[in-house]
C-alpha cells in the first residue's frame, strides 16, 4: 500500500504544480482582458477533485483493499497517461490553459495539438484520471462516486466553456 500512497501523492503534488502554473496564467490573462466564466462552479470542483485524492487513499486504507495486478497495472498506465495528455494539453494551450475558465478577447481558439481531434482533451484526461486512480488499488467506491459526481460536474463546466469559447474569433490558431 505504500507505493499506492506514493502514487496518490505524486498526482497530488502534479496538481499543485498545475495550480501554479494556472495561477501564472492567469495573471497573464486578466492583463490581457481576460474575462472569467464559471466563478461559481469552480470551488465544487476543487473539492471534488480534493475529495478524488482523499478518497483514494481512506477507501484502500480503511478497507484493506488488495492489489489487483492485472487491473491495477492497467490503471497505473492509465494514470500515467492521463497525465501526460493533460500536459500536452497545458502546452499546446501555453497562457490560455487554467483551472478556471478564462477567455482573452481577441485570440482565436486553439484547434492545435489534442484540440485537433477533441474539444475539450483535458477533461478526458480528467475522468481517464478519475476512474483509473482509484481503481489502481481497488478503490472501486470512490471511482464510481467521482465519475457520478464528475459527470454533473462536467455538464456544467463543459456549458460554461462552450458559452466563453464560442465568443472567440472562428480563426484558427494552430499550436
Amino acid at each position: 500500500m505504500i507505493w499506492y500512497t506514493v502514487l496518490v501523492l505524486a498526482v497530488a503534488a502534479e496538481r499543485l504544480a498545475e495550480l501554479v502554473v494556472a495561477r501564472r496564467n492567469t495573471r497573464w490573462s486578466l492583463a490581457r482582458g481576460g474575462v472569467e466564466s464559471g466563478r461559481e462552479h469552480y470551488p465544487a470542483m476543487v473539492a471534488l477533485h480534493t475529495a478524488l485524492l482523499a478518497g483514494c487513499l481512506a477507501e484502500v486504507h480503511l478497507s484493506d483493499r488488495p492489489f489487483p495486478p492485472v487491473l491495477g497495472w492497467v490503471m497505473v498506465a492509465a494514470v500515467v497517461a492521463a497525465q501526460a495528455l493533460r500536459w500536452w494539453c497545458i502546452r499546446t494551450l501555453g497562457p490560455r490553459w487554467n483551472t478556471r475558465v478564462i477567455v482573452v478577447p481577441g485570440l482565436p481558439r486553439v484547434t492545435g495539438g489534442p484540440y485537433r481531434w477533441l474539444s475539450h482533451p483535458n477533461y478526458v484526461a480528467v475522468v481517464a484520471e478519475g476512474i483509473a486512480l482509484p481503481l489502481a488499488h481497488g478503490a472501486w467506491v470512490t471511482a464510481l462516486v467521482f465519475t457520478a459526481l464528475n459527470a454533473a460536474l462536467m455538464v456544467v463546466r463543459i456549458r460554461c466553456e462552450d458559452g466563453a469559447l464560442a465568443r472567440l474569433p472562428a480563426l484558427d490558431a494552430r499550436a
